[in-house]
């Protein structure tokens, strides 16, 4: 591809579905072009591209791009988007493997249908076909545990199943998943700062606070963490016999170390390394190192949060070297 989904990730916040929309017009213009002229088709596939980088979350998106890939004959093409779609459902891409044999030219278009038909993209369409089933409800909450959410565009997409779920009256199961996915993606201050705001809404201050502090780590820019300390303050002058607290130190680390707990996949133990104790300081930037080298970022910067908790010098600076780590990858 001319531009790699990482590479338009880096630009692109959020889906454009404006800007979907009018690359796949563009793409099926091409199309039907391309039955007098085969140059069009290179027109074509370059705007499927760009439309299912755009807004992922438009089944027509996709299935605009396989059908420019199966005019082109384009097998290999055929099975790298199919595998892009897994990705970003939170399945195991792994599972292609089992389709070396099969034909893509014949059945690519098949299993992608049967994909989104499975696990509809978009959020209103897949809650009206799993609320209907309780079963269905208590698979998908115990699926997520278990799920690669890692890439940002699945990050999105089950963010945006679990404010259904949130918005059909299941708050606690929300509060719950939601730290899942941002396990995956600490980075995601828009996030934390709604999840504060949630738990502030519920009168559970100290677990607002530890989540508006993660926003506020994540994007100094906007002081939520600050600004939900001074509306404590202010509803308890005159109320209380001391000003208001933010959580002690233990609360923070106890916090930091569930999320970490969290980020590690499914088959692996958080390492329990005493970072109370500055002698072994150095134990932990070695446990950080690893986590990092082993592609487990996540991990490493709550782990590192940890040790920037207890007031470890050069933590602070190894979390911002991690959070630009995670933002980049």
């Amino acid at each position: 591809m001319a531009e790699s989904f990482k590479d338009i990730a880096a630009k692109l916040q959020h889906p454009r579905r404006s800007l979907g929309n009018r690359h796949r017009s563009q793409a099926e213009k091409f199309l039907k072009l391309s039955a007098a002229d085969s140059h069009n088709l290179k027109w074509a596939e370059q705007s499927a591209r760009q439309a299912v980088l755009h807004d992922f979350t438009n089944p027509n998106n996709w299935r605009v791009l396989v059908r420019v890939k199966l005019e082109i004959g384009d097998d290999t093409g055929i099975r790298a988007v199919l595998n892009e779609l897994f990705i970003i459902l939170g399945r195991d891409p792994e599972q292609l493997s089992q389709l070396n044999d099969i034909d893509m030219s014949e059945s690519g278009s098949g299993i992608l249908e049967a994909a989104l038909a499975a696990d509809p993209l978009d959020p209103d369409q897949w809650w009206g076909v799993i609320s209907a089933n309780e079963d269905s409800l208590i698979t998908f909450m115990e699926r997520i545990k278990m799920l690669d959410l890692s890439d940002y565009r699945a990050n999105t997409l089950f963010s945006r199943r679990l404010e259904r779920l949130r918005d059909s009256g299941r708050e606690d199961e929300y509060l719950g998943l939601a730290r899942v996915l941002l396990a995956q993606s600490p980075s995601n201050h828009e996030s934390w700062a709604e999840l504060g705001r949630m738990h502030e809404r519920r009168g559970e201050h100290d677990q607002a606070w530890l989540c508006y502090d993660q926003a506020q780590i994540n994007l100094p820019e906007i002081p939520v963490r600050d600004q939900f300390r001074k509306r404590m303050e202010a509803k308890m002058d005159g109320r209380s016999p001391g000003p208001w607290k933010a959580p002690e130190v233990t609360q923070r680390v106890q916090f930091l170390e569930r999320m970490q707990q969290l980020a590690a996949p499914s088959f692996e133990e958080v390492a329990e390394v005493d970072i109370k104790v500055d002698a072994a300081a150095s134990d932990v930037f070695e446990e950080v190192s690893r986590l990092r080298s082993c592609g487990r970022a996540s991990e490493a910067f709550f782990l590192a949060r940890r040790m920037a908790a207890e007031g470890i010098e050069g933590a602070l600076k190894l979390v911002n070297e991690i959070r630009d780590e995670i933002n980049d990858a």
